[in-house]
């Protein structure tokens, strides 16, 4: 496994409703407010790779997120390196949050039993609460960082 590889969640950011539609999923119409998308990067290139991906928008939308990107930005990342994919993981400890909701059921799970690896949250979720649940369920997880976007290019 190639140590550039891991899990990430994009930290979107909506300052008013919105509708878009989402692939062959159907339409998602959402709040003001914050959604994180989970997903994984084993492929070539990694997470540095995967971020650069998402940091455009995709001219022929291929995973569930380039069709939400079309209409939101992205303004932190959180990831790791763990040779493990974490992302339902992640996902589930995400949902568990205060205030979690999942707006689509589906929504980046197409690949797994999970509800979904998008979930909102009407405030900004905090890093520190993430980390600390997650230190709390997993003691042999790899160190999670968390990144602005204007410092992507530097991961």
């Amino acid at each position: 496994m190639k140590k550039d590889t891991g899990t990430y969640a994009l930290i979107l950011e909506s300052k008013q409703e919105f509708e878009v539609t989402i692939g062959k999923l159907g339409r998602l119409k959402g709040s003001s407010g914050y959604y994180v998308y989970v997903g994984s990067a084993f492929g070539p290139g990694g997470v540095k790779a995967r971020l650069k991906h998402h940091r455009g928008n995709a001219s022929k939308p291929h995973w569930h997120i380039d069709y939400l990107r079309l209409k939101l930005p992205f303004n932190e990342v959180w990831y790791t390196h763990d040779h493990r994919k974490r992302e339902c993981e992640w996902a589930g400890l995400l949902a568990g949050m205060q205030g979690a909701v999942i707006p689509l059921p589906g929504f980046g799970a197409s690949d797994c039993k999970c509800m979904a690896h998008l979930i909102y949250f009407e405030r900004n979720p905090s890093f520190r609460a993430f980390r600390k649940r997650l230190s709390y369920s997993n003691v042999n997880h790899a160190s999670v960082r968390q990144v602005t976007y204007t410092y992507l290019t530097e991961l």
